[in-house]
């Protein structure tokens, strides 16, 4: 990676955040797509915001991205989307826009770039007849954000077809760990937790598969310089099932809020999924990629952060 022109969409991300560090350490010529080229909005990058390009572009917009084809990278890692499940049933025709036809806008600028790596999401598989999901499942999306994510999939599918060496579609499982938005489950787990008010929610007999997002990290650059056609998907996945009671538990543990969870207090959802967790041979077998951080070990790492992150932001507001 030392010395190789490499542009991240996303990067201002949780997941896009912590590629950036890591592709940095690794010696990376790293320019960033962002969609304001300010460091005020972009926290996450703050202490490396005069180490990387910065190109303010919206992926919407195809004649932005002039810019884009002029950096002229060797590696594209494209992490930007709309990215929350719950409320994307209430923002359809933004999430069209950014996942399917942004990602079809900057594959398209990209199209000299040699290596082109895709993020998609465990959320394409939707709900399926057995466990652990593998690639070869026909997916069944159950949220706009995952239909558009797999439209996205689609696109670059069909260029995989044209440029087998050019593009990798991964396939990310559940990712924890600093930074994240507090609208995911293990944060806000947390800060409930650590901010002392009331933990209510449902049996937790549906299982999941939570992954440090550093592994996730290690298996993306992984993608990058892998040398050769990737054809179809690859799961990033620990492949470690973990019913959300257990988890709920283990938080609570850590923050020594145990007296305060009432599991069993809210009604399951509607259309669950009850098992979710992958087969990650491929990544495993061609990508040589393999998760060194085990959760319980991730889950205290994310719990720390998180007790600095509210400490800090007491000091600020007293």
């Amino acid at each position: 990676m030392n010395g190789t022109r490499v542009l991240v969409t996303g990067a201002s991300g949780f997941i896009g955040s912590h590629l950036v560090r890591r592709l940095l350490a690794d010696g990376a010529d790293v320019t960033v797509v962002v969609r304001y080229s300010s460091v005020m909005k972009n926290p996450r990058l703050q202490d490396m915001w005069e180490r990387v390009g910065v190109i303010e572009a919206d992926l919407r917009n195809r004649g932005a991205l002039v810019a884009v084809r002029d950096a002229a990278p060797q590696i594209v890692f494209h992490l930007a989307a709309y990215n929350h499940v719950g409320q994307s049933f209430g923002q359809v025709e933004e999430c069209f826009d950014v996942n399917a036809k942004g990602t079809a806008n900057l594959l398209d600028a990209c199209g000299d770039a040699p290596r082109f790596v895709y993020l998609s999401t465990s959320e394409v598989y939707g709900a399926q007849d057995s466990v652990p999901f593998v690639e070869t499942m026909e997916p069944h999306p159950m949220s706009p954000y995952s239909i558009t994510k797999y439209a996205g999939e689609l696109y670059c599918g069909m260029r995989q077809r044209l440029r087998p060496e050019q593009v990798v579609v991964l396939r990310a499982f559940n990712t924890f760990g600093p930074w994240q938005s507090t609208k995911a489950v293990i944060p806000e787990l947390i800060l409930a937790c650590l901010e002392a008010s009331p933990v209510r929610t449902t049996k937790g007999e549906q299982t999941r598969e939570f992954n440090f997002v550093e592994d996730i990290v290690d298996g993306i650059v992984r993608a990058g310089l892998h040398r050769g056609a990737l054809p179809g998907p690859v799961n990033l996945a620990a492949g470690q099932e973990i019913a959300i009671r257990d988890l709920v538990r283990r938080i609570a543990e850590l923050t020594g809020a145990t007296d305060r969870v009432e599991i069993g207090a809210l009604p399951t959802r509607p259309n669950e999924i009850w098992r979710m967790y992958a087969d990650a041979t491929r990544a495993r077998t061609e990508l040589g990629w393999q998760p060194r951080t085990g959760f319980d070990d991730g889950l205290r790492r994310t719990v720390e952060w998180f007790r600095e992150y509210v400490a800090e932001r007491g000091r600020h507001h007293g």
